[in-house]
């Protein structure tokens, strides 16, 4: 192959995005200069969070820029090194995906070995989105065995794993809303104890059946309603892990709060935000325990695959309407 193919930005979105906000665009085969690897990716994560980055805003991490290519997580085979210590067949996972053929640093590489998981699982289960789901219930939110947990967007690539985690870990009771009836099936042969489509009905009646002695632990994926019900249902001392907020992603007015925040206090509440990054210090532990369940089977995980790099945006207009069931990837 003598091209390159990308997907760049071409437009910030107002709102929701279109595929009009991107552009399929052709470059030249890149060549590795000294210390540098190029890689032939295989596959590609398309993430919530992207959506954020494609507003000019201050924010913890940078903007995508216009006119030039996305980034974010990909795996794939090294075809040409100049590294030492890498070498052309290598399996590498890193932060340039959006693209066929990524040029990049090789300190900017971690290899992984396909021999021990599909080459995919290290976009999900093994990478990014699994020590997400395990270091917010465990490090975050601290979640104890017997205490009762709550997970919303619970179909989705972090949501399905905390529930599981959840369970291993002693959880006495998980529930978990989705946004279909095939996907609340699904949390239940996942082991949920309970779940619940939250267009059937306000989430918090839902979650009252679902938990009526209420909640311990929030894992919140969606905020707005799903945030202002768990708030609602909390215990004294509950804690919530605020990994993301999908409802307000696309809103173009300021969004209503949850408007029972002042129960914080008498409940005596904690609500924590975090990034993944900030809890490497867990990556071990991480793959020790999840590697053990996927051996012996205490752990499934989905995946969506929508194949080739000009489909890439619709694949990421897809998670941000909920079609994805588990991890979102690309196939390239």
């Amino acid at each position: 192959m003598s091209t390159n193919r990308e997907i760049h930005l071409a437009s910030r979105p107002q709102g929701w995005p279109t595929a009009d906000n991107f552009r399929l665009v052709e470059t030249e085969m890149p060549t590795p200069g000294p210390g540098q690897i190029v890689v032939r990716n295989q596959f590609m994560s398309v993430d919530p969070y992207m959506r954020g980055r494609m507003n000019d805003v201050k924010s913890y991490v940078p903007p995508f820029a216009l006119d030039a290519p996305l980034d974010g997580g990909a795996v794939g085979e090294v075809v040409a090194s100049e590294a030492d210590g890498i070498k052309p067949g290598d399996t590498v996972l890193h932060g340039l995906g959006w693209r066929e053929y990524a040029l990049l640093d090789a300190k900017a590489a971690r290899r992984v070995d396909p021999s021990l998981a599909p080459v995919s699982a290290y976009l999900g289960v093994l990478g990014m989105t699994g020590l997400t789901a395990y270091a917010g219930l465990l490090d975050v939110a601290g979640m104890k065995p017997g205490e009762t947990v709550f997970v919303s967007g619970a179909a989705g690539a972090v949501g399905s794993m905390v529930g599981q985690i959840a369970k291993l870990k002693g959880a006495a009771r998980v529930v978990g809303s989705a946004g279909s009836a095939a996907k609340v099936e699904r949390l239940r042969a996942l082991g949920f104890d309970a779940a619940f489509d939250y267009h059937d009905g306000p989430v918090y009646q839902q979650l009252k059946a679902a938990a009526p002695d209420g909640v311990d632990v929030y894992f919140d994926n969606v905020g707005g309603e799903h945030l202002e019900a768990a708030i609602g249902a909390m215990k004294l001392h509950g804690r919530a892990a605020i990994c993301g907020m999908i409802a307000q992603y696309n809103a173009t007015e300021p969004p209503a709060a949850p408007r029972n925040l002042a129960l914080l206090i008498g409940k005596r509440l904690t609500l924590r935000g975090f990034l993944v990054g900030d809890h490497g210090h867990l990556r071990e532990q991480f793959v020790t325990d999840v590697a053990g369940w996927l051996r012996d089977g205490s752990i499934s995980y989905d995946e969506t695959v929508v194949d080739g790099i000009e489909n890439a945006p619709e694949a990421f207009l897809g998670v941000l309407r909920g079609d994805n069931l588990g991890k979102m990837l690309v196939r390239l």
